[in-house]
C-alpha cells in the first residue's frame, strides 16, 4: 500500500497548529520545564499516562491544572495518604433514606485530568484501584460499571526525597505509565522570573481555548502519522537489546538489566515517537523522535540487578549505552 507523505504532512501541519497555541498559553503560567510541557502533550496526544518524578514545588500540579483549564476539562488533584480507602478514590454506594435504596456517590477519579500526588504513600489496595481505572478506562461501584470521561489521563507524582512510610509501585504497575518523566530545578534566570510572577498583584492565568473534542480528532491525526519499516526495526532492535544485550554485542549489559522492556514498551515508544512528530509539525516519524522520547518511555521499564546499584549504574545509563551501539536507520 502506497502512502502520500505529502498528503499526510499537509494534514499534520494544518491539525497541529494548536499545539503552538497551547505553548503560547502554558508559558504564560509555567516558567521553564520545557520537557515537563513536551511530556504532557504527548501522553495527551498517545492517551497515555505519566509517571513524574521531582522535589515539591517545581509545578508539577500546576502545570497539569494549567493544561486542563486551557483545554477547558474538569481537572482533580487527590492526595494519596497511608489512610485513603479505594472507595475514596472511585466512589461508593450510599444508602438514601428518603429514597429507600442506594445511590452511587461517585469519586474524584470521574475527571477528565488526574493528579495524583504521591501515589506511592497509599497501600497497594488504592494503587491497584487507581492502576485499573487507567487500563480499562472504567470502575465498578457495586454491580454497575462506569465509563469514565474522556480524553483521560492521569499524572501520578512521586517524591523521590523521603521514602520512610512509603509503599513503592510494583514493577509490573509502573509499566502502565507511558512514560517517567524526570522533573528538574529551574535555571537561575527562570527562577528570578518565578520570584517576580509570584509577587506580582495578579498571577497570570491561561485561556481556555480548546474543547475535549479539539484532542479527540488530534489524536486520530497522531495515528495516521507515518512510520517506516525501518524505523519500527530500530525501536524492536532498542527494546530488544534490554532483554538479549549479547545479541547487540552488548554483553556486558546482561548482568546489569534483570528484566527488559516489555511489548508495552515497544507500543509505547511508536505511539509516543508518532506523538513527538506531531508536536514537531511532521507527518513522519525520524529516528531522532524516537531517540528524543526513548528514556522517558523506557527508564522505568529496565530492571537493575544488585550489580548494576553497586555500581550505580541506572537505567539511564543502560539506554545511553543501547543508544550508542545499536545502528540508526
Amino acid at each position: 500500500m502506497s502512502v502520500d507523505i505529502r498528503e499526510i504532512n499537509e494534514k499534520v501541519q494544518k491539525e497541529s497548529a494548536f499545539i503552538d497555541m497551547i505553548n503560547i498559553e502554558m508559558n504564560k503560567v509555567i516558567v521553564g520545564q520545557r520537557h515537563l510541557i513536551d511530556g504532557l502533550l504527548i501522553a495527551m496526544l498517545s492517551n497515555g499516562h505519566v509517571l513524574l518524578e521531582g522535589v515539591p514545588g517545581l509545578a508539577k500540579t500546576l502545570a497539569v491544572n494549567t493544561l486542563a483549564h486551557i483545554i477547558d476539562v474538569p481537572f482533580n488533584r487527590i492526595q494519596f495518604t497511608p489512610d485513603l480507602q479505594p472507595a475514596d478514590l472511585v466512589g461508593t454506594m450510599i444508602y438514601s433514606s428518603k429514597n429507600e435504596e442506594y445511590i452511587v456517590k461517585k469519586g474524584p477519579i470521574f475527571a477528565n485530568f488526574i493528579l495524583a500526588d504521591e501515589i506511592n504513600r497509599s497501600p497497594a489496595k488504592v494503587q491497584s484501584a487507581l492502576l485499573e481505572a487507567m487500563q480499562e478506562r472504567q470502575v465498578t461501584i457495586g454491580l454497575n460499571t462506569y465509563k469514565l470521561p474522556e480524553p483521560f489521563m492521569v499524572l501520578a507524582t512521586q517524591n523521590p526525597l523521603e521514602q520512610e512510610g512509603t509503599y513503592p509501585l510494583a514493577e509490573a504497575q509502573v509499566d502502565r505509565f507511558m512514560l517517567k518523566l524526570l522533573i528538574t530545578y529551574p535555571k537561575k534566570e527562570e527562577e528570578s522570573l518565578i520570584i517576580r510572577q509570584n509577587i506580582a498583584k495578579t498571577f497570570p492565568t491561561a485561556s481556555r481555548i480548546f474543547k475535549a473534542d479539539d484532542i479527540t480528532q488530534a489524536r486520530n491525526v497522531v495515528k495516521e502519522v507515518y512510520m517506516d519499516e525501518r524505523v519500527e526495526r530500530y525501536i524492536i532492535d532498542i527494546v530488544f537489546a534490554t532483554r538479549f544485550p549479547a545479541d547487540y554485542k552488548l554483553a556486558d549489559l546482561k548482568n546489569l538489566i534483570s528484566y527488559g522492556g516489555s511489548p508495552r514498551a515497544s507500543i509505547g515508544l511508536s505511539i509516543a515517537a508518532k506523538a513527538h512528530a506531531f508536536i514537531k509539525r511532521r507527518g513522519y516519524v525520524s529516528p531522532e523522535d524516537v531517540r528524543a522520547i526513548c528514556h522517558d518511555v523506557m527508564r522505568h521499564r529496565i530492571g537493575l540487578t544488585y550489580e548494576a546499584e553497586a555500581e550505580n549504574i541506572s537505567s539511564e545509563d543502560i539506554i545511553n549505552k543501547i543508544l550508542n551501539t545499536v545502528e540508526v536507520p
